[in-house]
Parts: C-alpha cells; structure tokens; sequence
C-alpha cells in the first residue's frame, strides 16, 4: 500500500512519536509510507522522527492556514492522488485533507488518530469531519474510544483502540551499563528507582518525593533519579529539599539512549495525576523487561493487571506508592517476575509491530470495501 502520514504538530510529542513508529513499523511490513510534518520543525518535530529511523520527511508550509495557503492545499491534493490510504494526527491536518480529499476525483479513505483523552466537541463541524469525512478512528485508549461513541460522532464499528507501540527491537533487557548507572546516581548499596517523565506538574514527582520521605521514616531509603527535563525543574529542586531528601535524589536530565537508562533502574515509576494519552513510556518499560509501579489513569488499567504485569496504585497516593515500593525493594524476586511478565505481555500484545499489523488489517478493509 502506499500510505500518506500527517502530523502537524510544532513539538516533539505523542503524535509525532506515534506517527513516525508507525512509518516505520509499516515501512518494515513492505508499505511505501509518507511522513509529512510542518516545516520549520527540523530540531523539534523532524530530528526525533529521524531517531526513530524515519527518512525522509516530506514538509507543508502550513497545516492550518487553508485559504491563505493554497500551495499546501495543491501539494497535497498531489501527494493524495499518489496515496491509497491517508491518516492524519490532529485537527489541523484532518480539516486540510478533508478539504483536498473533496479535490481529487477519486476521494481517500481517511483514517484519524485520537492521541488525547480531552473529549471532541460534537458540534456541526466536527460531524461533518468524522460522519461524512473520516472512514475510521484509531484511538490510544479504550477511554477515548468510549468518548467518541458517547458523542455520537463516530458509530462503534468505525473506531477502534490500538493501544501500545513500543520498538520491541530497540526496548528489550539490556545489561546494565556502569557508567549509565553511575551518572544517574546509582550506589551499589542502595536500589535505584527512577522515573521517565518531564519535569511537569501533573507527572507526579511531588507525589514521589512525598513517598520517599514516607519510606525513610520506615528505615527504606532506596536512591530515585527523575529522568526529564521540564518548566518545573526548580519547583522539583525545591520539594526534594524541603523534605530533607537531597541526597536520596538526583535530577538526570534528558538521555540520549533511554533503553540503557532503563537497564540501569531497579524498579521504574509511572505515577502522572491523571491521563496523558497514549502513555508510551509504560510500554517501552516493559518492553525493557523492568519491573514497574504505575498509577491507575489512562491505558494502565486497561491493559495491566495488578501484581501480574506491574504493581498498580491509585494516582496521587503517596502511602500506597510508598507501600508498593516496600514491597519490591525487598523482593527481587517479585521484580524479576514483573519484569519479565510485562516484556512478555508488549510482546504478545502492545509492540509496534503488533499496532502495525492491526493498522494495515484496517487499511485493507477500508480499500476493499471502497471507502472515503
């Protein structure tokens, strides 16, 4: 198939990430795939598609800007007559392929991707987008699905959740790289915990501090690295100091090979206050092999039993992510069986391989039944 991708966002994010896993994915099952991103986004959006092995990348002037921009409108009603299937990522580009879709002679069945869980308005236009305009959603979780359908804007059988996505090839149980361990604060006398997140407000790094105090007042006093960087770096700083934790804490930035920082962690958290989407980094932890304590937002409850695949607590509870850490830090045994159960589970399941495999069983369908 020849496959069109569309993602217009101005920063690196869940899009764009999913996006390009996808080219790729669908590159390695023998589709032609085109990433288009916006232009002027080589250092934010375009470097990390290359990351992901993703070359080349076409660009559009636009992406938001229909009348004032023709040029991106005819260029891609061209790319679109070369195009079996198109799927685009976000608002912008979904309006402008609904548009150049109505230019050609044959319309393309169009496939949009839902990355968020912030609800879709139902309103006129975005019903025209999604009845008359889309042939089928994707969404990152069964929670956005269910919005969709509870808006009306999508009927149950043109939506589905494909959940996961993670390299497989890339995150997998790696040694343990001393000098990795070393630079993120590891002591050999001491578990190493971190957390893969930026330094926001609803990642729930207070929440972490607030445990670890919990922790050493019961006599465990594992080392934690936040792994990120972010606006609330200082804000972080300053929590950890005013528990008294500086020593117990290290900031380590940002990481350029994130499967050696994950082979470096004892026990990795992902403990946000609320949703945020597609939540890769749960998959690519256990695609690690890491044994992992996640709060119960988002995908991870839909996907992850508790004391199965990973150790699951309410979102905001510092005692019971204290308690779950208690826990595994005196059991490297139960570690060991998280981890390899979640590595198992992405395998079977949530690798972008498999996300793949289910997105071109959609495509076919689509082209089959002559959709548009």
């Amino acid at each position: 198939m020849r496959i069109l991708q569309l993602v217009s966002c101005r920063g690196w994010s869940s899009d764009a990430y999913w996006a390009a896993r996808m080219t790729r994915e669908l590159e390695r099952r023998g589709h032609a795939v085109t990433l288009v991103c916006l232009a002027g986004t080589e250092a934010r959006v375009i470097d990390g598609v290359r990351r992901e092995g993703v070359e080349p990348v076409t660009t559009l002037a636009s992406g938001v800007r229909l009348m004032a921009d023709a040029r991106d409108l005819g260029r891609l009603r061209a790319l679109l007559e070369e195009t079996d299937v198109v799927h685009v990522h976000r608002g912008k580009e979904h309006w402008l392929v609904a548009v150049a879709n109505r230019l050609i002679s044959t319309p393309r069945p169009v496939v949009r991707t839902r990355h968020i869980a912030l609800a879709v308005r139902p309103h006129a236009a975005n019903r025209w987008l999604y009845r008359r305009a889309t042939a089928f959603v994707v969404t990152v979780t069964e929670a956005i699905r269910r919005q969709y359908i509870a808006s009306e804007l999508v009927d149950a059988d043109r939506i589905a959740a494909l959940r996961g996505g993670a390299d497989a090839e890339r995150y997998r149980p790696l040694p343990r790289d001393p000098e990795v361990y070393r630079r993120l604060g590891g002591r050999p006398d001491h578990p190493l915990v971190g957390m893969i997140a930026g330094l926001r407000v609803m990642k729930g790094h207070a929440v972490v501090v607030d445990a670890a105090a919990r922790l050493g007042a019961r006599g465990v006093r594992p080392h934690f690295v936040f792994v990120g960087r972010g606006s609330m770096e200082a804000v972080v700083r300053n929590t950890i100091d005013r528990a008294g934790l500086g020593r117990q804490f290290n900031i380590g930035g940002f990481v350029d090979d994130l499967p050696a920082a994950l082979a470096a962690l004892d026990i990795v958290l992902y403990v946000p206050l609320e949703s945020d989407g597609m939540s890769r980094v749960v998959f690519e932890c256990l695609a690690a092999g890491r044994p992992l304590i996640a709060s119960r937002v988002g995908v991870v409850p839909e996907v992850l039993a508790d004391g199965e695949h990973a150790a699951l607590v309410p979102a905001g509870d510092a005692e019971a992510l204290a308690d779950a850490l208690a826990r595994l830090v005196r059991d490297p045994a139960a570690c060991a069986r998280l981890g390899e159960a979640g590595q198992r589970l992405v395998g079977q399941r949530y690798s972008g391989a498999r996300v793949a495999a289910a997105l071109e069983a959609r495509y076919t369908s689509l082209l089959a039944a002559g959709a548009a």
